[in-house]
């Protein structure tokens, strides 16, 4: 193999590392962190399957937001929505044989491609134009959003522009899930998507884009509306009671 080839073989494989455990231990203070007091926003659930119904709407359609601000909405949404249809494509790459499931996915997959940055381009305007939104703005918020426009126009740069030869990319992808590294064609604008890809698996354990796995251990969102049925005592506070 090259010295490129080399170099994206232990640049992946440490982006895979720092993304699995960074993610991990972050669950883990999540899961640990006590929520001493009952704070389901209402109207909420007051049974299990209600939690689950109102997380389910929550995660898949983003029930809050839609409540809170349309237009973010209208941007934030079709964002998830076609990124989620972009990841789900991109599983021929790692698949062999490609699973059945996947194959009609692929020209929805394109077409999500091509809407995924005009939706970041317009949550990107939302926060330099909306003074607001602006003032709570971080440098950070500006990078992730240029770094994903960035992976997906060097993506599309891929499909539309410079051809890069797929099949041997799958083999490079398969090689690396089987600890058989193998050559990676010699393509810039694949190496910069491949870099970029890495560089965003890196932050992603130290960035806000946690709040994907975050959602699912809000309080506000995860718990039952009994306060009156039930006492809430967090874990801490019980084995406090229990030590008197």
């Amino acid at each position: 193999m090259n010295a490129a080839s080399l170099f994206f073989v232990g640049l992946l494989y440490l982006a895979a590392l720092v993304f699995v455990v960074g993610v991990a231990r972050r669950i883990a203070l999540y899961a640990r962190t006590p929520a001493p007091l009952k704070i389901p926003t209402t109207p909420a659930p007051t049974t299990l399957p209600g939690v689950a119904l109102r997380m389910a709407r929550e995660v898949t359609l983003f029930e809050s937001l839609f409540r809170s601000n349309l237009w973010t909405w209208l941007f934030g949404w079709p964002f998830h929505l076609a990124l989620a249809l972009v990841l789900l494509r991109h599983l021929r790459y790692f698949t062999q044989p490609v699973w059945t499931w996947v194959v009609p996915i692929q020209p929805f997959g394109i077409l999500a491609g091509m809407a995924l940055p005009a939706a970041l381009a317009a949550l990107w305007a939302r926060r330099i134009f909306v003074e607001r939104v602006r003032y709570i703005s971080t440098p950070s918020d500006h990078l992730m959003l240029a770094l994903l426009i960035a992976i997906a126009g060097t993506g599309l740069g891929m499909k539309f522009g410079v051809h890069t030869d797929i099949v041997s990319v799958k083999i490079f992808i398969l090689g690396l899930e089987r600890f058989d590294p193998q050559p990676l064609p010699s393509d810039p604008m694949l190496y910069a998507h491949l870099f970029l890809v890495a560089m965003l698996m890196i932050v992603f354990p130290f960035s806000k884009l946690l709040h994907a796995p975050g959602v699912f251990f809000s309080p506000t969102r995860n718990q039952r509306n009994n306060p009156r049925e039930h006492r809430h005592l967090a874990p801490w506070a019980a084995r406090m009671e229990g030590e008197r």
